[in-house]
């Protein structure tokens, strides 16, 4: 079962082409769909509607992805439900740009304080970054220097923010989501 996370637009036909594009790997792909504007609330929706899924699934290796914002949700509801993660240009501080764009950008900072200490040291090699070197909306070389000290990254030379395209990271995924 791979789950899958979108980013600020939820309505991007990007997201069904990234489904699609996931069930090369699991045919079992669920989508879950959260408010985008309010922080504690996505939170903990997204906490209870990820552990429903993983106690509802037969799999052995779940994982969760998710692009942009729904990266920085992929990385930490699923370092706190116990399952893999890939992340595809992740907007690591939602706090900073997000702001007129969500209701109470602060909660971010809240939540941030309240998540487990050294969180990324302790979820090292459970998480695969992909990173596009043509992100128009975040600047990858500090996400680069912010996560290669735990996980593995990789560049992309093609795709933008949104990454509309990941098959030809699928044998990777596959294989991180199988090790």
């Amino acid at each position: 079962m791979i789950i899958y996370l979108h980013g600020f637009d939820s309505t991007s036909p990007g997201n069904h082409e990234k489904v699609l594009q996931l069930q090369f790997i699991d045919a079992d792909v669920r989508f879950v769909n959260y408010s985008t504007l309010h922080p504690k609330h996505d939170m903990q929706h997204l906490l209870k509607e990820v552990q429903r899924l993983i106690d509802g699934s037969d799999d052995p290796m779940p994982l969760i992805c998710g692009v942009g914002l729904g990266g920085y949700w992929s990385e930490r509801v699923g370092f706190l439900c116990g399952i893999k993660q890939v992340l595809f240009n992740p907007n690591l501080h939602p706090e900073h740009n997000m702001e007129g764009k969500i209701d109470r950008p602060e909660e971010y900072l809240d939540i941030s304080t309240k998540c487990v200490t050294d969180f990324r040291q302790k979820n090292r090699a459970r998480c695969l970054c992909f990173l596009s070197s043509k992100d128009e909306a975040l600047n990858s070389q500090s996400s680069f220097d912010e996560l290669s000290p735990y996980y593995d990254i990789v560049w992309d030379q093609k795709e933008s923010h949104k990454f509309k395209k990941i098959a030809h990271h699928l044998q990777q995924i596959k294989a991180f989501k199988a090790s």
